[in-house]
Formats: structure tokens, C-alpha cells, sequence
């Protein structure tokens, strides 16, 4: 029987390269054999607590050194990590905690308040890990455990298509789902993104600024990096002005970021005594604007490679890659051992392939697609379809095989019968020079359904009197259809951001909804 653990991402470092710095945290150099004989002693205490290959364990933790301690301690038990989001309230952790059956959760003592309500709601063992907490958390520390007990000599056992990680999804359309990744799915999709997409170098220093409990931050700014052996540097909330400093002061050569992050970047340079030198910078989780990525090439002197993915494909489905070429507004090309094509969308019960150029359903199938929702067969036979992922996702392709993600099926506006992609105005809106960033979302109207409505963050710096929503209509008509520019649009100081950054359009149409 062939066996495969995704904790070998940190054993293989720890055994070949030993003495390389792994992790970096404030003061803290953690090397990689240090770091892996730490989560194997954090994996026996599991196992003195009972915790056993197949067992579901909770971790929620920031980007400190206490997450990938945690994390791979979980995986050498045998057991499966459920990442548990930050900005979770006790209620939805508790969520968590329930449909995945967690019968022990790994809490970090900043999380412990929310953490200690969810799983004492739901009657699932808590943990702490890292500094001591003040008073009494759950049954005690990890750490303290870890203290009375040696290191595993290795991790245990574990089958390719065992599953290694419970990914709960966002939960936009209802309560959030948990996606079933295997030992092979997130083995191999750290393989092909650092050395077949992002070219991870051995000496590479990467900025950790994605959240580690986000399977971008998780599986591409993490297990990628530690594949490839290079440093991760770790900021446990992402601030941009600190993010410059933390950058240049650790020699980072590595980005990788959401949209929002590139822009609070590109804010924060304006007034930054020195930028890094930068060699490599990924975009994930949300479309990148052709002028965001225009003006950090300009700004930072690098290029950004725009990829796509989700949970659901561990997450790395596309990505523009240096050896395939590179095209400004793209997704690139699928990674090694993927297919990605463009289905019928309106044909639910198998997929119809579409010829090039056609728009349709974004469909995934490879070795990065996942085994399915846990506990929920209805869900899991409605997205996987003839082989294929389903989406929800609509894009093209076009001749040369380039990718191009047009928007979520779900954020699609029509008005008065035409298809308007929020997308493709925000990239026309995000040309004027007073305009910082933009997100186009659709609101009822009584004449044509929906109406688009641009709800903008102006530039502040930018010099002349405050922008105006005439301003912007008149900006916008000449350079869109007539159905496509908007009729409406708002300020707001700030978007409703998610626990990856991305723009939470869902919580836009609720307050703009009258």
C-alpha cells in the first residue's frame, strides 16, 4: 500500500536542510529541524490526550510560530486539522466545531474567549497554545503537555486519499461547508506551486502576511514555501505600513497577497523611506484590477502573477506562469496535472465543454480537486460532475489556452435584461486618477431589476476639489456600454473585508439594497 502525509512538507526540509532558518517571528529563528521536533512533541502529547489517526482537530491561531507548530503536530498524530477562521463568532466556530465532529480544539490563548464559548456550547475539549493565558482556558496548555512527553520519531501513517484538512467555506450561500482535502491533494498542490508556477527558491525569504487558517495563506504562502525549503516571515496581521518595514528590514523577497493587499501597498510606498526588492509577488482570492497590477509593476519594479483557485481545488487551479507567459488581466494557464475549462453554465447535469472565446461555468478536474463536502452527498454530487468541479465561477479562454476569470455567477448583475460583470467596470473606474479602489455591486430597481452601483474609496492624496458622483457617471459613460456604466454611486471610507481580505460584496448589497 503506498502512503503519503502532508506533514512531510516540514519533515523533508527538517531532514535535507536542517540548520536553514524555517520561520521567523518578531525576535524568534526557528529552524526547520527545530521547528519539526517540536511539532513531533506536540504530536505525542495529542496522542497521550487521546487523539487518534482519522480524529478531527480544531486549531485556531494567528500567524504566529504557535499555528504551523500546531498544524503539523495534528498531521504527525494522523489526525486532520480543521482550520477555524478568525473573525468567527462563537457561534459560527461553534458551527465548526459541530458539522466536523471535532472532539478536541487547539486554541491560541488571544482566541481563547470565543474559542472556550464555541466549544463548550458544543462540548468539544479545548486546549490552549501559545503564551500562558491569565486564569483557567479549557483542560490546559499544549505545550505543558508537550513537556512531559518525548517527540514521536516521525509522523504516522496516513494514506494518499486520506483526508488531511477540513476546509470550511465562506458560507455565502448559506451555512459554510466543509471541503474534504486529501493528503494528496495538498501534497501535490504544494508540489506544482513552488516549482512548477511560483519557481520557490531554497533561499528565498517569504513575507507570511495571508492568514494561515485561509488555504491560500495555508497551502501556497506556507507548505509551497516550506517545500521549496525557503524562510516564511511571519506578520500576524497584515498592516501595510509594517508590512514595508518587516519587508525590507528581513530582506523578503516574496509577496503573496489579495488584491486589497497590493493596494494598501501601492498607499502605503507613497510615504515609505525604502521598499524591498522584491523578486517574486503572487495574487490570489479575488480578481486583481489591471491597474492595481499596472501601477505595482511601476511602483516596486516586479511583475505579479495572477492566479485562481478555491478551497474546493487545495487551492491552486490556474496561475500565470513565467515559463507559459504571462498576460496582464489573466489567470494564466492551469498548474501541472489540471485541467481547467469552460463549461455550459445553464446545463446543471453534466458538463458541455465550450469551444474557445465562449463564456461559461469555470471546470476544474486534476489531482488539486477535492473528495468532496463532509457530511453532505447532495452538495458533494452537484459540484463534481462527469469528473469535473463546478465553479460557480464564470470565465473564458482564449486561443493561447490564458484564462480569464469574469466574475462570480453569484455577483453577476442584470439589468434590464443585459449581463453586466462587475468586473470589467471596476477595471474602466479604477483608470480615473482619483479613484483608489472600487467594487461594483447590483441593487433592485423597479424600471430594470437591477441597477450597477459603484461604491468607491477615493484616492485621498490625489490633488483637486472631493470627488463627486457626477464625476464619475461622466467618466464612466463614454468608456462603457450603456447598460454597463453605473447610474449610482456611493463613498465609503472603508469595504467590509473577510478573513482573507476579500471584499464582501454580499454585506455592500445588503446596506445599499434601498
Amino acid at each position: 500500500m503506498s502512503t503519503l502525509s502532508l506533514a512531510a512538507v516540514l519533515a523533508e526540509p527538517a531532514r535535507r536542510r536542517g540548520q536553514h532558518v524555517a520561520l521567523v517571528e518578531g525576535e524568534q529563528r526557528i529552524t526547520f529541524a527545530e521547528l519539526w521536533r517540536q511539532a513531533r512533541t506536540q504530536a505525542a502529547a495529542l496522542v497521550r490526550l487521546g487523539v487518534r489517526p482519522g480524529d478531527k482537530v480544531a486549531l485556531m491561531a494567528p500567524n504566529t510560530a504557535a499555528f504551523p507548530r500546531a498544524y503539523f503536530a495534528i498531521l504527525a498524530a494522523g489526525a486532520v486539522v480543521v482550520p477555524v477562521h478568525l473573525l468567527l463568532t462563537a457561534e459560527e466556530a461553534g458551527h465548526v466545531l459541530r458539522d466536523s465532529g471535532a472532539g478536541l480544539l487547539l486554541c491560541h490563548t488571544e482566541y481563547a474567549e470565543v474559542g472556550g464559548k464555541a466549544a463548550a456550547e458544543v462540548g468539544t475539549r479545548v486546549y490552549t497554545v501559545g503564551p500562558p493565558a491569565r486564569g483557567a482556558v479549557g483542560e490546559g496548555r499544549l505545550e505543558d503537555v508537550a513537556g512531559t512527553v518525548e517527540p514521536l520519531p516521525t509522523y504516522l501513517t496516513r494514506a494518499p486519499q486520506d483526508p488531511a484538512v477540513l476546509f470550511y467555506t465562506s458560507g455565502t450561500t448559506g451555512a459554510p461547508k466543509g471541503a474534504v482535502l486529501t493528503h494528496l491533494n495538498l501534497v501535490m498542490n504544494a508540489t506544482v506551486n513552488a516549482f512548477d508556477a511560483n519557481d520557490v527558491r531554497p533561499h528565498d525569504i517569504v513575507l507570511g502576511a495571508l492568514p494561515l487558517f485561509h488555504t491560500f495563506g495555508q497551502t501556497v504562502g506556507m507548505n509551497a514555501v516550506w517545500r521549496g525549503g525557503a524562510t516564511l516571515v511571519l506578520l500576524p496581521r497584515f498592516d501595510p505600513g509594517a508590512a514595508l518595514e518587516l519587508m525590507v528590514r528581513e530582506g523578503v523577497n516574496t509577496f503573496y497577497g489579495v488584491p486589497t493587499m497590493y493596494v494598501r501597498l501601492l498607499d502605503a510606498a507613497r510615504t515609505a523611506t525604502e521598499l524591498p526588492r522584491l523578486r517574486l509577488c503572487i495574487s490570489g482570492g479575488a480578481s486583481l484590477p489591471v491597474p492595481v497590477l499596472e501601477r505595482f509593476t511601476e511602483v516596486f519594479g516586479t511583475r505579479v502573477y495572477e492566479g485562481y483557485g478555491l478551497s474546493e481545488t487545495s487551492p491552486t487551479a490556474a496561475v500565470n506562469q513565467p515559463a507559459l507567459g504571462t498576460r496582464a488581466g489573466t489567470v494564466g494557464h492551469p498548474v501541472w496535472g489540471v485541467d481547467v475549462e469552460v463549461a455550459r453554465a445553464e446545463v446543471a447535469e453534466r458538463v458541455e465543454l465550450l469551444p474557445a472565446g465562449e463564456l461559461g461555468e469555470i471546470v476544474v478536474r486534476g489531482h488539486n480537486v477535492f473528495a468532496g463536502y463532509h457530511g453532505r452527498p447532495e452538495a458533494t454530487a452537484q459540484a463534481l460532475v462527469d469528473g469535473w468541479f463546478r465553479t460557480g465561477d464564470l470565465g473564458r479562454k482564449d486561443a493561447d489556452g490564458f484564462l480569464t476569470i469574469v466574475d462570480r455567477a453569484k455577483d453577476l448583475i442584470i439589468r434590464g435584461g443585459f449581463n453586466v460583470y462587475p468586473r470589467e467596470v471596476e477595471d474602466v473606474l479604477l483608470r480615473h486618477p482619483r479613484i483608489a479602489e472600487a467594487a461594483v455591486i447590483g441593487v433592485p430597481d423597479d424600471v430594470h431589476g437591477e441597477e450597477v452601483c459603484a461604491v468607491l474609496i477615493a484616492d485621498p492624496h490625489a490633488p483637486g476639489p472631493p470627488l463627486t458622483a457626477e464625476d464619475v457617471i461622466t467618466f464612466a459613460r463614454p468608456l462603457l456600454a450603456r447598460h454597463m456604466y453605473p447610474r449610482r454611486v456611493e463613498f465609503v471610507d472603508a469595504y467590509p473585508l473577510g478573513p482573507s481580505h476579500k471584499v464582501l460584496k454580499r454585506e455592500l448589497r445588503q446596506r445599499f439594497a434601498d
